[in-house]
């Protein structure tokens, strides 16, 4: 139980009515969630406005209301604060209220288009078996030391994630490392965190149906960095062309990785196939069960973590070099009869496709063929769809498009906008298979000895979301379902 003026700490009210001495149960910012003596805070959302729910919050034990515009009606016994954006203090308030748990741990947050959730993962498990207690904020799972949580947002609400730093400060967790969106950045879920260093991993069209432009992505990203304190690092991609962008004015400790040009953390890949990767990291060579280039950049972001952690480089590279990457990622199985190496992945950007599609290409051997299924998801960028299909096409000997998660939308609509563009002879090498089931179990059946089949889009998700649904449907049990059945 904590006193209300204590929790508002670190905001400046623009108007505060009732009582400032309210003893405080919890936060919430749904108001289902309410329970007796808790801070209702009306947070203005895409879909829906909390300030409709005030009477609704007060009605179920709320006592405190935090808001933008105070109700016409002021209910007697309620504390009243109004504030100028409800969002960006929410976090604020959820570090006071759960005692500042992210100046008891060392955080890191890795933002970037794509290889957050590797990056994490890796570092999750490397500092673990570095010997410390440590915790993870991921799309795929939270982790609490050796606690699994169970992930719904890339970053979860503010209230949620000092909640989650709260109970891995108190499991004697001394390093967290987190995923950080584009969207938690502008919608403040990362506000109240004090971060020990950030991570640029690289920066490509995506979420433009939600930032609009791409120049606005791009100041979203960065305003993370522009954020950090001056006694953190920040740590980006030199060869990613906004790389240094997102350096320009942060207070932070400036820090490079790279294969290609100078850098704080310089690497090169030596080797590179389908059993792994050989990486020249600062002068030391090292193999890798990771595959791929993008893996590559991976590795060095984590290598460049832990030694601006101060952490052993010999002790890094040697518990890297037994590491597997995230669950859903670059994920391989191959068919008992056949040898047909099939491959899961999370790739449902344009980038990230060819990103995976071109380390395929450069591993394979002369004559397997390239099968990949691949679907877009509804309601989000619809911009990406007639890319995602031509990258596809361009780059695998037979494209499958089929549904991912159609969400609200007619998955014939979105097969039509991803179809739109193709050329003629694009069109003659790929196939339209709606069901995403059908559509795997086809890519396997077309398949011959040796081939490779590549299901993209879903990676780790376990469910298909249609017209509000969420039915269950896991990628890697469909294609293993589909290379036993080739077995019999």
């Amino acid at each position: 139980m904590k006193i209300l003026h204590d929790i508002l700490i670190n905001i400046k009210p623009i108007v505060t009515k009732g009582e400032m001495a309210t003893p405080v149960s919890g936060l919430c910012i749904d108001s289902r969630k309410v329970t007796e003596g808790c801070v209702f805070i009306a947070v203005r959302g895409t879909l829906s406005d909390g300030h409709s729910f005030i009477d609704k919050s007060i009605e179920q034990g709320a006592t405190v209301i935090v808001c933008e515009s105070l109700p016409e009606v002021i209910k007697e016994g309620i504390a009243y604060v109004q504030v100028a954006d409800s969002a960006a203090v929410t976090g604020l308030m959820a570090d006071a209220f759960y005692d500042s748990p992210s100046q008891q741990l060392k955080v890191v947050g890795v933002t970037g288009t794509n290889g957050k959730t590797t990056t994490v993962t890796l570092l999750y498990k490397l500092f673990e078996a570095l010997g410390y207690k440590s915790g993870l904020l991921s799309t795929v799972q939270n982790h609490i030391h050796d606690k699994a949580v169970a992930a719904t947002h890339t970053t979860p609400d503010a209230i949620s994630i000092h909640s989650l730093l709260r109970d891995m400060a108190d499991a004697g967790c001394k390093y967290a490392f987190m995923e950080v969106s584009s969207h938690a950045i502008h919608q403040h879920r990362i506000a109240g965190i004090r971060f020990a260093g950030g991570v640029f991993t690289n920066i490509t069209h995506d979420h433009l149906d939600y930032h609009k432009t791409f120049d606005e992505y791009i100041r979203v990203k960065k305003m993370f960095f522009d954020d950090l304190p001056a006694d953190a690092f920040a740590l980006t991609n030199a060869d990613d062309k906004r790389g240094m962008v997102m350096l320009q004015n942060t207070k932070a400790s400036k820090n490079t990785y790279s294969l290609r040009v100078p850098a704080s953390i310089k690497g090169k890949v030596l080797e590179n196939n389908l059993t792994g990767l050989i990486l020249s990291i600062d002068g030391q060579e090292a193999h890798f069960r990771l595959i791929g280039t993008f893996n590559a950049y991976n590795l060095l972001a984590v290598y460049g973590v832990a030694k601006l952690l101060g952490q052993d480089k010999m002790d890094v590279l040697a518990i890297l070099s037994g590491l597997q990457g995230a669950v859903g990622r670059f994920e391989t199985y191959t068919s008992p009869k056949e040898k047909i190496l099939g491959i899961v992945d999370y790739a449902h950007s344009p980038d990230a496709l060819i990103n995976v599609l071109a380390t395929i290409n450069q591993l394979r051997k002369d004559g397997q063929q390239l099968i990949t299924v691949v679907g877009c998801g509804g309601d989000r960028d619809k911009t990406k769809r007639p890319i995602m299909a031509q990258v596809v096409c361009e780059h695998s000997d037979k494209a499958i498009l089929t549904s991912d998660n159609p969400r609200s939308e007619d998955p014939e609509q979105i097969l039509n906008e991803m179809e739109a563009g193709l050329t003629a002879p694009q069109k003659r090498k790929s196939l339209r298979i709606t069901d995403r089931k059908e559509a795997i179990k086809v890519a396997c059946t077309i398949a011959q000895a040796g081939d490779i089949v590549l299901v993209a889009g879903k990676g780790h998700e376990t469910y298909q979301e249609i017209k509000g649904v969420k039915h269950h449907f896991d990628d890697r049990e469909v294609l293993t379902d589909a290379f036993e059945t080739l077995n019999r």
